[in-house]
């Protein structure tokens, strides 16, 4: 009897092992679940993963120079939480957010998500027509200056999420809103140096609104027409590229693109012959006007000469520009084309979303034969007086 007793107690004890360890085992691979990396062919800042039922989110490059990884945690309807620390959960659906950015506006636009917007810094920046068909309707707040100076707001507004540009100062509030419980996701957009690298973030916002396969869909379309357009601009030889003179003074200092800058790029896709092309840096190139006169005298087009109306105007602001000979000759550019209804440039909500539409502007503007039958968007000549 003692050894049948025994027995039982030793298999008793090697059953509830047995059914822990089983246990532990399953719960590992439940919490542990497989991650798929989506690819991204030009944005370096950010990464996208996959799981069954949730998505993470990882900006590397919140700002230039940043030195830490910010991490997001998307979770699809009805999802479990998986483990891992985060910086903040968004629990899809979504009906209620709050953008800081023109430059995300579009991203509402082209994914037929304006209807989502609650909230935004100074609405008299924004240009999209379908996002002031909301503003007029009464359902986005105007947060007056800035976030940072309205986070009371925000709270009160209780978004599902509030995206936050790094060039505002908006960062030092990012603890008073995690205390809030108000996921706040960090947007870099801005530090990448690929035209198509910025229009590439409409995927980013795709999952943070749960509308990853059709911001795939428009991206994929701007980068199609970026890259047609910019095959026209690579059969030019290199005679045939006119030299092209960007930036304008401010207080003595001329401000030009460096030549690994978003802007530089793309005059150089466009088939121009950048005059400061030898100047490194993805910022601005700080230059002194003597060097500027000394290297771009004879440039034969100005191109992104700030947001003048007109030659006369331009010229009076700063006599010293009538110098130059694209001045003489007519051949200024700038992005003044289109303004929203307040007056703000759509150049500066749309610009970063459609490279596309810059670039065939500037096609247009150097090698107006490649495309005869396009009318420029953004860009237009400036005239004597308007």
């Amino acid at each position: 009897m003692k050894n049948l007793r025994f027995s039982l107690l030793i298999t008793s004890l090697f059953l509830m092992v047995t059914f822990s360890f089983t246990g532990c085992y399953e719960n590992k691979n439940e919490n542990a679940q497989e991650l798929e990396k989506i690819a991204l062919g030009y944005a370096s800042g950010y990464t996208i993963s996959r799981g069954n039922d949730f998505w993470e989110l990882e900006v590397t490059q919140a700002w230039s120079g940043a030195d830490r990884v910010f991490k997001y945690l998307v979770l699809e309807e009805n999802a479990k939480k998986p483990a891992g620390n985060f910086d903040a959960i968004i629990q899809l659906p979504v009906e209620k957010i709050i953008l800081t950015s023109t430059t995300h506006i579009p991203h509402l636009d082209m994914l037929n998500a304006n209807e989502k917007l609650i909230g935004f810094p100074n609405l008299n920046l924004i240009s999209s027509d379908k996002t002031w068909i909301q503003i007029d309707a009464g359902k986005v707040e105007d947060l007056g200056a800035g976030p940072s100076a309205n986070t009371e707001m925000v709270i009160d507004l209780a978004p599902d999420w509030i995206m936050i540009s790094t060039l505002g100062d908006d960062l030092k509030y990012m603890d008073l809103l995690a205390q809030a419980e108000i996921p706040a996701v960090i947007n870099g957009e801005y530090v990448e140096q690929h035209p198509l690298g910025r229009a590439e973030w409409i995927k980013f916002s795709g999952v943070l609104l749960g509308k990853y396969e059709e911001s795939k869909v428009v991206f994929e379309q701007v980068e199609k027409d970026y890259l047609e357009a910019e095959k026209l601009s690579n059969l030019m030889i290199d005679s045939l590229r006119p030299t092209v003179l960007s930036g304008v003074l401010y207080q003595d200092i001329w401000y030009a693109p460096g030549s690994e800058s978003w802007g530089a790029k793309i005059l150089q896709n466009a088939g121009g012959n950048y005059i400061f092309s030898d100047q490194k840096g993805t910022g601005s190139a700080q230059l002194n006007y003597e060097f500027v006169l000394e290297n771009a005298l004879e440039a034969d087009f100005w191109i992104g000469s700030a947001d003048f109306p007109d030659l006369q105007t331009m010229g009076n602001a700063e006599p010293r520009y009538k110098t130059f000979e694209a001045f003489k000759s007519g051949n200024v550019f700038s992005y003044t084309q289109k303004r929203g209804r307040a007056g703000g440039f759509e150049y500066f909500e749309l610009g970063y979303m459609r490279p596309d539409l810059i670039l065939k502007d500037l096609i247009k503007i150097l090698h107006p034969n490649l495309l005869p039958a396009y009318e420029l968007y953004f860009y237009q000549q400036l005239n004597e007086k308007k």
